[in-house]
């Protein structure tokens, strides 16, 4: 799909410039490359030497280590999402009006001519599930698509890449939005909102307003049964009358939403045929696939399959190949992943719900659980997710950082609930997790691991965490003939 009112594209010049890079690691290293293929001078700022500083060096490039101001002649900064908008050195950027670039600003303005175009996809949860979804379809419908962003290919080696793609399925965190100005995606949804990285964005409005950057397109594609998404995007469209607003919904949808009805995921924003992609919908709608098709499980993923399919249809593909593109999507690991049962115990992995409200997504999968849960807050708030699920819970075993603060909230709120508390960080403590779930579940229950925390305390990250889950339930002995289906979801109604 062409957006006419899109500015041509007029690729950054480089050449001859200085540029300060901050941040020498994935993003940074591959922004320093590219500086260096088009003849720009380039500093590296980091508070680290990480790896592979030395072969940028090799290939030219100045390693300064910290530093607090830009250094002179200086005229352009491309910084990483490790960076906050307080950090001293984009202080004085801003102070001495040196543009500043994030990740995504730069790769756009890197686009040469007949780029590919761009579908972005954001949120607070469920961005990489809905920008894999999106990756699958584009290629059920013979598109050369690729996931790129925070999933997949660095998005700046994606767009200075010699190989020719037809569309990028774009997952963008407001950190990279943060510092975005011109980036215009023919489409683009936001999936959810609530309380994140509040330690880098300060505010809860700071974090909305950045997200919401991502609707400066064309098509602008929101969460209806999200009340922050849907004020935001009322908001957005009073600001940009040009813009044409489309919501998704779990519930049967009106003409110009997506949604559920009879548990069939319905279009009625979009139109096949001729036109399509830019059409204002069509009466009933067009059915796209069963609900209880979708994987991973959950209502909340049936929420990201409507907005990818939206992204999609607003590209112009198909019904059929929506349809197909989500039967064929393979879920990635440590999303609300079932790892097996054993004595009619679900064991299930979903490390990557790294927040309360993805937390509370999983939790809203499974009627009976065994919660495992605890990690790194980040300030936010887990007492509404207690007492929304404390119903559900047979018990809780408790793990990390912050694991006295979910304590307190399930004393407040689910005092009847037992809890298990797990002190040790060294490599042995999820094996003490998993066993003290295990002798707490019955049949029936679902042993869920969704810590609503980060998980940089003990583990590398979330895929460390759900590798040493998934360990320590086979550790605790053979599972059930025919585990590793599908778990089967609350109903979503």
């Amino acid at each position: 799909m062409d957006d006419p009112t899109a500015p041509a594209v007029t690729p950054l010049q480089l050449h001859g410039r200085t540029v300060l890079v901050c941040g020498a690691r994935f993003a940074g290293a591959s922004a320093a490359r590219v500086l260096l293929s088009r003849g720009a001078r380039v500093l590296l700022t980091d508070d680290a030497r990480p790896a592979g500083v030395d072969e940028l060096v090799a290939a030219g490039a100045e390693f300064l280590g910290a530093v607090d101001v830009v250094p002179d002649g200086v005229s352009l900064v491309v910084t990483s999402p490790g960076f906050r908008p307080s950090s001293p050195v984009l202080v004085h950027a801003a102070q001495t009006q040196i543009e500043v670039l994030g990740e995504v600003e730069f790769a756009w303005r890197l686009r040469g001519p007949n780029a590919a175009t761009w579908l972005a996809i954001t949120g607070t949860n469920g961005k990489t599930t809905t920008v894999r979804m999106l990756e699958s379809i584009l290629r059920a419908a013979g598109l050369r698509a690729l996931a790129v962003g925070n999933v997949g290919v660095s998005i700046i080696d994606a767009v200075t890449s010699d190989q020719h793609l037809d569309v990028l399925a774009v997952e963008l965190s407001s950190y990279q939005l943060h510092w975005s100005s011109t980036l215009r995606p023919a489409a683009a949804a936001v999936l959810n909102l609530a309380p994140d990285h509040l330690d880098w964005h300060i505010t809860m409005d700071e974090y909305s307003e950045a997200k919401a950057k991502i609707w400066n397109t064309p098509i602008a594609i929101g969460n209806a049964d999200d009340p922050l998404v849907s004020r935001l995007l009322d908001a957005k469209l009073l600001r940009r009358p040009a813009t044409r607003g489309v919501t998704v919904t779990l519930a049967e949808p009106a003409l110009g939403q997506l949604g559920v009805r009879g548990g069939v995921l319905v279009d009625r924003a979009f139109t096949d045929g001729p036109g399509s992609g830019i059409g204002g919908g069509s009466g009933s709608g067009i059915d796209l696939i069963a609900a209880d098709e979708i994987r991973p499980v959950g209502a909340h993923n049936v929420a990201n399959a409507l907005a990818a399919a939206a992204l999609a249809r607003a590209y112009g593909v198909t019904s059929e190949a929506v349809a197909e593109g989500l039967r064929s999507f393979v879920p990635d690991p440590h999303r609300n992943q079932l790892v097996g049962t054993r004595g009619g115990v679900r064991y299930v992995d979903d490390s990557k719900a790294t927040n309360p409200h993805a937390a509370a997504a999983s939790l809203a999968a499974y009627e009976r659980v065994v919660w495992i849960a605890g990690g790194q807050l980040k300030d936010a708030p887990v007492d509404e997710l207690v007492a929304e699920f404390a119903p559900r819970l047979r018990a809780v075993v408790l793990l990390g950082a912050d694991r006295a603060v979910i304590a307190a909230a399930l004393l407040r709120h689910a005092p009847d609930v037992p809890v298990f508390t797990v002190a040790s960080t060294d490599d042995g403590a999820m094996i003490e997790v998993v066993r003290a779930a295990t002798a707490a579940a019955k049949a029936g229950d679902t042993v869920l691991l969704a810590p609503a925390a980060a998980s940089y305390d003990m583990f590398t990250g979330y895929p460390a965490r759900g590798a040493a889950f998934v360990a320590a339930v086979l550790d605790e002995g053979r599972l059930d003939p025919g585990s590793g289906s599908a778990a089967a979801p609350v109903s979503a109604s």
